[in-house]
């Protein structure tokens, strides 16, 4: 794999990656709720998926949900139920600007920051398509394949760190800006977006079809 081959990845994927999804949004949210810091486990959280995304598509589960319509609806309904619980939790949050609060909060412990964006990422289809269609286009095939696989998971798990940073970041300094009513609002704003993105994925297959 040569280094303009794996410049154009790095490229692309940070493309796809700033494009606003469930786990941006989540780190934004986790920045604004409880903070840079605390935010950091939906950071592991997203990364740790990207290996286990890259992984299973390696293994060939990209290739079965792409062929398997019982076994995408299962993942797809997964995802959607899930993105959907978190949209109607932040949608019916108070707006907190105390970072300290939230974090006592059972909801705002680091497992559970973790477990929140880890889940929301496995359980969305798309990103294994995503991968089965996007990967192969980097790697080639009369060189090991394992060896670039791990290269291309660890490059886009850095590029992944680096924009939910940036967006943690971009939360955490914004709430302090925005008073109660307003930090709200941007609950409301990233729970809509939520379940917007919730109802995409539920009828994901039928628009690809």
């Amino acid at each position: 794999m040569s280094d303009v081959t794996l410049f154009a990845f790095a490229i692309v994927a940070l493309i796809g990656i700033a494009t606003p999804g469930p786990t941006v949004l989540l780190a934004l949210t986790n920045g604004s709720r409880y903070g840079l810091r605390r935010a950091l486990p939906g950071m592991a959280g997203a990364m740790i998926s990207d290996f286990v995304l890259i992984g299973a598509v390696a293994l060939g589960l990209g290739a079965l949900l792409a062929a398997s319509e019982f076994w995408f609806s299962v993942v797809k309904w997964l995802g959607a139920g899930y993105l959907a619980f978190l949209g109607l939790m932040l949608l019916r949050s108070k707006g907190s600007l105390d970072v300290t609060a939230g974090a006592a909060a059972g909801s705002g412990s680091a497992t559970s920051i973790f477990l929140k964006s880890f889940l929301v990422a496995v359980t969305n289809p798309k990103g294994y398509l995503f991968f089965s269609a996007f990967l192969p286009q980097f790697i080639v095939p009369d060189a090991p394949q394992f060896q670039q696989y791990a290269i291309l998971a660890l490059v886009f798990a850095l590029i992944d760190l680096a924009v939910m940073f940036g967006y943690a970041l971009l939360g955490s300094r914004a709430v302090h800006l925005l008073k109660r009513k307003g930090a709200l609002w941007l609950d409301r704003l990233c729970g809509g977006a939520l379940l917007a993105l919730a109802g995409s994925l539920a009828f994901y297959r039928r628009a690809a079809s």
